[in-house]
């Protein structure tokens, strides 16, 4: 029997003739921190707003803890909280008298209040207007808000957004905290790759609609390639001269340099021992591994961004 927290079948959402989400399969295990990765305006947002029940998928399933979320959707989201996009409030309340309004409607004892405000750092200012918080501190807020009924899954849509550094970092560490202190499942969608790499346990890469992506973080990392990156006199003729070695090389036309991937150390001085005795003179060779992001580039297509 398989643990997964989310599990969707082919789920599609179609507005007019376009295809905002087509055809996707998420896995999400319990304890994961899941990285829903794509570019703006990918499918993320309507994805999260299919899972929460904010709209209806024009085809496919949702299971959440192991239940279909159409026949069972009250008790289902009972157990969800959540951040989409950015969080609301009244701004001439407290943080605490924000959560007080919610805690009545959800029905929480009132202590539950004091240990979400200790959990997201804002115990010191929970008796100050919201209207004279930072973005960051109007962000915690509304993850305190979506904890307060204690979920055992927790969907944040881009709760990075309109942070500085120091404000993402502490996001990023409360985020990090969750599955293992509290047993929290963690859906975060980014456009941030750079953050989801940092907190992410497992990833999911959305593009037009459509997942291209979707396994841990360690097997994206594994993706990428290694390699020698050699700067020579005549490249042309350099490529010749190496393929006699037995290796191929590819010239980089952008530099004139030749990359030769996936080489051993041996391979390297039996290369550039070629070059020389060819009458080629070696100016640089060096490491090269890709990034996640060009990882991620090629998963999506060049010329795409995050």
């Amino acid at each position: 029997m398989n643990n997964f927290v989310i599990q969707t079948t082919e789920l599609t959402k179609t507005y007019k003739t376009r295809k905002a989400v087509d055809n996707v399969n998420l896995q999400i295990n319990k304890g994961d921190i899941y990285g829903f990765l794509g570019p703006n305006g990918a499918g993320k947002t309507t994805t999260i707003r299919m899972l929460l029940g904010l709209i209806k998928p024009t085809k496919g399933k949702i299971r959440i803890f192991g239940r279909d979320l159409h026949s069972d959707k009250l008790s289902i989201l009972r157990k969800v909280g959540s951040l989409v996009e950015y969080p609301s409030y009244y701004g001439h309340l407290t943080a605490r008298e924000n959560l007080e309004t919610v805690r009545r409607i959800i029905d929480v004892p009132k202590s539950r209040i004091d240990e979400v405000l200790a959990l997201v750092r804002l115990t010191n200012e929970s008796k100050r207007p919201v209207k004279g918080f930072s973005l960051g501190m109007k962000q915690r807020l509304g993850i305190a808000t979506a904890l307060l009924g204690n979920p055992e899954l927790l969907i944040l849509d881009e709760p990075t957004n309109g942070l500085d550094p120091s404000g993402i970092l502490e996001m990023r560490e409360l985020i990090k905290s969750l599955p293992e202190q509290y047993g929290i499942t963690v859906l975060v969608s980014s456009h941030l790759l750079s953050e989801i790499d940092q907190m992410a346990t497992k990833v999911g890469i959305i593009q037009n609609g459509a997942m291209v992506y979707q396994d841990s973080i360690e097997v994206l990392r594994s993706q990428a390639r290694s390699g020698i990156r050699i700067v020579t006199s005549n490249p042309e003729q350099a490529v010749r001269t190496i393929a006699s070695a037995g290796c191929y090389a590819k010239l980089q036309t952008q530099d004139n340099s030749l990359m030769i991937e996936q080489i051993s150390d041996d391979k390297v001085a039996l290369v550039i021992e070629y070059l020389v005795n060819a009458g080629h003179s070696v100016y640089r060779a060096e490491a090269i591994q890709s990034s996640l992001e060009d990882i991620f580039l090629d998963l999506i297509g060049e010329g795409q961004s995050l």
